[in-house]
């Protein structure tokens, strides 16, 4: 079992990422110098906060791209993780959760991880879902506290469902076996968090230029109709702009990217009523100007399962 072989066209697309951020940096600076030279103007603050944390994630994904197969799992096992703290910590539990939550943590995360580094896909796939979400309810029951055990259980089987189960998809592309795209998968994970990404971002800026009318103005105020056609419509023609670095035609990066945008939509969605439900506005405070991981990997969240199940079906001979 050999390590990815990093491709070329990684390097291309890096390049132009870099390229990307030293124009949205200088605009932000320039910005910056201009109307808040005191730090008065919260929008742009807030643009050249997300800027400056977007060299920092783009420098950790190149790093683990470099690191090939062991790279990339242990960064999204390190998300995962990052995630589920943000999650668990916001879901009431009692003492006798502890046994459950220590196994959500330090064995059902790890060995899922384990199974996607291994590329068994005959675990993976099913381990969390049947195994761990079996498991923990007896777990819990065997402690022997019924005070609100349904919620409890329930709550942290989502957390793990999210935080992990879904986000694992992601460095689960590196185990397709698609001919003639051999030692590239590594692009296919590009590909996705590119499309997604931008899809958030170009959502935000059509957004403010020209939203006027809210989807969901109690679970996400600032999503407006016209913000959600425009950043769809924009990351699906990025997506077929980026069939060169995929098994797929252009027609088809375009399907795949439409796919992953409206799921990343729906999954910051579900996220945000999720976040509403808890009375916060962020998940967390480590990624400065973007709040915690999970408002981050929230629009990955729906969008990496299919989008792996997808390929898999249609592309990959294994």
């Amino acid at each position: 079992m050999t390590d990815i072989v990093i491709p070329a066209g990684l390097g291309t697309l890096l390049a132009a990422i870099v390229g990307i951020l030293l124009v949205a940096s200088s605009v932000g600076f320039v910005l910056a110098r201009r109307y808040s030279p005191e730090g008065e103007n919260e929008v742009i603050e807030n643009l050249n906060q997300r800027i400056r944390s977007w060299w920092i994630m783009t420098l950790l994904m190149g790093i683990a791209l470099l690191g090939g197969r062991t790279g990339v799992v242990l960064l999204f096992a390190f998300a995962s993780f990052s995630a589920l703290r943000e999650f668990i910590g916001l879901v009431p539990s009692r003492r006798a959760d502890h046994w459950a939550l220590a196994l959500v943590f330090f064995v059902v995360l790890p060995v899922q991880y384990l199974f996607i580094w291994h590329q068994y896909y005959g675990m993976y796939s099913i381990f969390i879902p049947v195994y761990a979400f079996l498991l923990l309810p007896v777990v819990a029951a065997l402690r022997g506290d019924s005070q609100g055990f349904l919620e409890r259980v329930s709550e942290v089987q989502w957390a793990l469902m999210v935080c992990v189960f879904c986000v694992s998809h992601v460095p689960a592309l590196l185990s397709l076996d698609i001919p003639g795209y051999e030692g590239r998968n590594v692009l296919l994970i590009a590909f996705l968090i590119v499309v997604v990404q931008l899809s958030d971002v170009l959502q935000y800026v059509w957004g403010k230029l020209l939203g006027r009318r809210r989807i969901a103005p109690r679970l996400s105020p600032s999503k407006t109709l016209e913000g959600f056609l425009g950043g769809v419509a924009s990351a699906t023609l990025v997506g077929a702009g980026l069939a060169w670095m995929t098994p797929f035609s252009m027609g088809q990066a375009a399907l795949l990217a439409l796919m992953i945008a409206l799921l990343g939509f729906v999954g910051g969605l579900v996220m945000s009523a999720i976040k509403r439900d808890r009375g916060i506005k962020d998940w967390g405070h480590l990624i400065e100007g973007h709040g915690g991981f999970i408002d981050r990997l929230d629009s990955v969240i729906f969008s990496a399962p299919i989008f792996f199940h997808v390929v898999r079906y249609f592309w990959s001979v294994a």
